[in-house]
């Protein structure tokens, strides 16, 4: 490998198909995406691999998995392909009905629970050539996956600042208790009393720690007893409805995930801290034609669909 490599005798196809191959694992998939044949995968690696001095990908199995080198590029090499791209994009007006686009969205499940059917509804009768990918992101590499187009957008609770990504506040939120018909201890209201003698099951990607209720109990010198820590909000309401354990929840999910399931929905006895959620993009996709349509349409669903006050 030479010491300085010419850029200008590099042809930037190769680093599509390097990100092609580590994004699927292998050179089948990679050239279903890239719509080439397996031999044209397989002779652009081979011009890589001479290009690094590398082998990039080793085979383990069935998959391609990459080299120290392969992880040392592909951070740079998709930065530059999404900037390139963003570039040329911006050159070009985007057209709803006729986009074959697809449109990456990082959301939790409760989030994708709550939103993405409206959303998906929304977006199709809009663009019905454009593919929705709801996909679950992890917020310590937010900046990564927006910035290398990984995801074109994330719908989340408010997280801490990144730079080069901007936010917007989409839809505020309160917390509400779901608890099951014919409940032992609580009737038609929630005092707080009440609220500390009965266990309760939460929710948490995190193995420990408290949650916004946790906090406010605390402020005031309250603990409440949590019985069970789960995953996810459906399973949650699944517990609720076969025990006498009650669950603390946002309100905007609380209708949807409890409906079917017969349980009723009750003020939280305390003010609690907003559970708002927020819609993120990378700062390179403000004036994006395509990204600001996707945007527009998100904020649109949430107002359209944030839940009622209660009496």
């Amino acid at each position: 490998m030479p010491l300085v490599v010419n850029v200008s005798r590099v042809d930037l196809n190769l680093f599509v198909v390097l990100d092609a191959i580590y994004t699927e694992g292998g050179i089948t998939r990679a050239s279903e995406r890239l719509n080439l044949t397996q031999p044209a995968i397989s002779h652009a690696l081979a011009r890589l691999r001479e290009l690094v001095d590398d082998p990039l990908f080793v085979r383990e199995g069935h998959a391609m998995v990459p080299t120290p080198a392969a992880h040392a590029l592909i951070g740079p090499v998709r930065r530059a392909l999404k900037e390139i791209e963003g570039s040329l994009n911006r050159l070009k007006q985007f057209d709803p009905a006729t986009s074959t686009r697809a449109f990456r969205i990082g959301m939790r499940h409760i989030v994708e629970s709550a939103t993405l059917p409206a959303l998906a509804q929304r977006l199709r009768a809009q663009a019905p050539h454009v593919q929705i990918v709801s996909a679950h992101h992890d917020r310590d590499a937010l900046h990564g996956a927006l910035a290398t187009g990984e995801l074109d957008a994330v719908i989340d609770v408010l997280l801490p600042r990144v730079q080069h990504v901007s936010y917007q506040l989409l839809a505020g939120g309160r917390m509400v208790v779901a608890v099951r018909a014919g409940h032992p201890r609580v009737g038609d209201t929630l005092d707080l009393a009440t609220y500390l003698e009965v266990e309760h099951v939460m929710t948490s990607s995190r193995r420990s720690g408290p949650g916004l209720e946790d906090l406010a109990l605390q402020r005031l010198g309250h603990e409440r007893r949590v019985a069970v820590r789960c995953q996810h909000h459906w399973t949650a309401c699944q517990l609720v409805a076969s025990s006498d354990l009650l669950l603390t929840m946002p309100e905007r999910y609380a209708g949807s995930a409890n409906a079917a399931l017969g349980n009723r929905l009750l003020p939280f006895p305390l003010a609690t801290p907003a559970n708002d959620l927020y819609l993120y993009w990378h700062a390179n996709a403000d004036a994006e034609p395509g990204n600001r349509w996707l945007r527009e349409q998100i904020r649109n669903c949430l107002a359209d669909h944030e839940p009622a006050e209660s009496a």
